[in-house]
């Protein structure tokens, strides 16, 4: 029986055709992802369900997706998937990163422009009958500083674009690295010296916990009189209040938003205020992007449902069913390592070094390989995904080297991830024991064996007396429930480090109260999806 799925969205005429010529089953109904209840009534006939943002895949929808195999989104954002949900069904969630990247980035040139020569408001004094020559004075792109806050894949569209405008283009990026810069012609900055010397600011980072408000009061001070910012990437980036109280002062000059925290957006302190462009969310809203991101849907899906290939998916490795037996616990370990050194790197990644050693050099190395580097990318990116991961590492310049060897140690197979920048070497190392768990057997060259959890705390500090105590008592004090307690040195007196796994995420007062002690050198609360 062929493989039925459900476009529950508007999706082109085209798309649905390709479902068709591959032997797919498809239900064309663009209306009934806005019926959640209807949905939820039908959708255990389904292999497959293609959606757009209009329907929300819901706990309790997929609680009837008995049958249903794969999801996926045409376009990248899929905060109306619950995916935590999906993979506990075992349903494999897609996005099409790439098909509406310049459609974006064009957008974000288009209110760039909008914004430096005030085109909505001198087009509605216009349509008005009148003629405020004098009223609408703008400003030149040519020569001024663009300041550009996240030079992935849609930022890097729009530093080229801007500097064929003859724009002075500069650009923070915690992954950028100097040679990559280079190559793109742009000048790599910390964010305070953008904010001090941007004339325009634009923003093409995803949100999150790192980028959340990024653009707060207290960095809006730091920008220059005068500066115009321009975000097409996600509402929640700038403090929308902030600029609106300084456009009111006159320190900022105008402001140009495709996107809010609260979306749809009724109401917001910007709206009325003078050069200030507002959008419903149409970053991606060109017909050449639909199109793009639609077929890209169906060819994924149908190659899924046909021969069982997996591509841009989101939470699943890119393996076969053979394979994914022995190796599942190996991809969520390798995840997990990458996971901890994208936590505790802030700074530009040179080289990612991973030696496989013993059992696990026998197993597919470029999928182990994918899920460490995509551990690492998601503590910038949360869509980053095994497909995914690897072109953004080799479009920045990070290099990447596996090395495998026969085992070497008392362990059977153990993974060691090193990643290198400019100023340190960090690395880390894990196993799977004999229950199917991993663990961290090795953190910067100290030996430990720690249980991982979905919320930790890394710590290091001199090996001292008072240490354990400290820990103990501060977290007790902070209500915070330690589920394991993990230590290791390099020598007696020497660095000391400490891992512990608790119930639930360590709140900032804890953090500060640790901190107080003077204990203590490093402290960071780590998250894992441990699934």
């Amino acid at each position: 029986m062929a493989p039925k799925v459900l476009v529950s969205d508007k999706l082109s005429e085209t798309a649905v055709q390709i479902f068709r010529d591959r032997g797919i089953d498809v239900d064309f109904q663009p209306d009934l992802g806005k019926d959640k209840d209807r949905l939820a009534e039908v959708i255990g006939d389904y292999d497959g369900l293609a959606i757009r943002s209009a329907t929300k895949v819901t706990e309790k929808i997929l609680e009837n997706a008995h049958k249903l195999k794969v999801i996926a989104r045409a376009g990248i954002g899929t905060d109306n998937i619950d995916k935590v949900a999906a993979s506990k069904k075992g349903v494999i969630v897609m996005n099409t990163p790439f098909g509406n990247m310049i459609t974006t980035a064009e957008h974000a040139i288009a209110l760039m422009f909008a914004v430096a020569r005030q085109i909505p408001e001198a087009s509605a004094s216009t349509h008005a009958g009148k003629w405020e020559k004098s009223r609408f004075m703008g400003t030149e792109l040519t020569n001024k500083v663009l300041g550009v806050i996240g030079a992935g894949n849609i930022g890097g569209i729009v530093c080229d674009r801007a500097r064929g405008l003859k724009m002075k283009v500069i650009a923070y990026d915690p992954f950028l690295s100097e040679a990559k810069a280079d190559k793109m012609g742009v000048e790599k900055v910390e964010l305070d010296d953008l904010l001090a010397r941007a004339d325009f600011i634009t923003l093409h980072v995803p949100l999150t916990d790192q980028t959340r408000n990024i653009l707060s009061r207290k960095n809006l001070e730091k920008t220059k009189k005068g500066v115009r910012i321009i975000n097409c990437a996600r509402g929640g980036l700038v403090d929308e209040a902030a600029v609106a109280d300084m456009l009111k002062s006159g320190h900022i000059a105008g402001v140009a938003f495709d996107v809010f925290e609260v979306e749809p957006a009724t109401d917001s302190p910007l709206f009325g205020l003078p050069n200030v462009v507002c959008t419903p969310h149409l970053g991606a809203a060109t017909t050449e992007a639909q199109e793009n991101v639609a077929l890209q849907v169906a060819e994924q899906m149908s190659d899924y449902l046909l021969t069982g290939a997996v591509t841009n998916a989101l939470n699943m490795p890119s393996v076969t069913a053979e394979e994914a037996k022995v190796m599942g616990p190996w991809i969520k370990l390798s995840g997990h390592l990458g996971s901890f050194i994208g936590q505790m790197t802030d700074e530009p990644i040179k080289a990612i070094n991973i030696l496989y050693d013993g059992a696990v050099s026998q197993m597919n190395l470029p999928a182990l390989t994918s899920a460490s580097v995509a551990g690492i990318m998601k503590a910038v990116n949360p869509e980053a995904n095994m497909v995914s991961a690897p072109v953004v590492a080799k479009e920045r310049g990070i290099k990447i080297s596996t090395t495998h060897q026969d085992k070497s140690g008392a362990f059977e197979g153990y993974i060691k991830l090193t990643v290198v920048t400019d100023k340190r070497e960090r690395s880390i190392g894990g196993t799977i024991f004999s229950d199917g768990k991993p663990r961290f057997i090795q953190i910067k060259g100290i030996n430990i064996d720690a249980e991982i959890g979905a919320h930790m705390l890394y710590v290091t500090n001199n090996d001292q007396p008072g240490i354990i105590g400290a820990l103990g008592q501060t977290m007790g004090t902070n209500d915070v429930n330690i589920a394991n307690f993990t230590l290791g040195r390099s020598t007696a007196g020497g660095e000391a480090i400490a891992l512990l796994y608790v119930d639930a995420p360590v709140p900032q007062k804890a953090i500060d109260a640790l901190r107080e002690t003077g204990l203590f050198l490093q402290i960071k609360p780590l998250q894992f999806d441990i699934g």
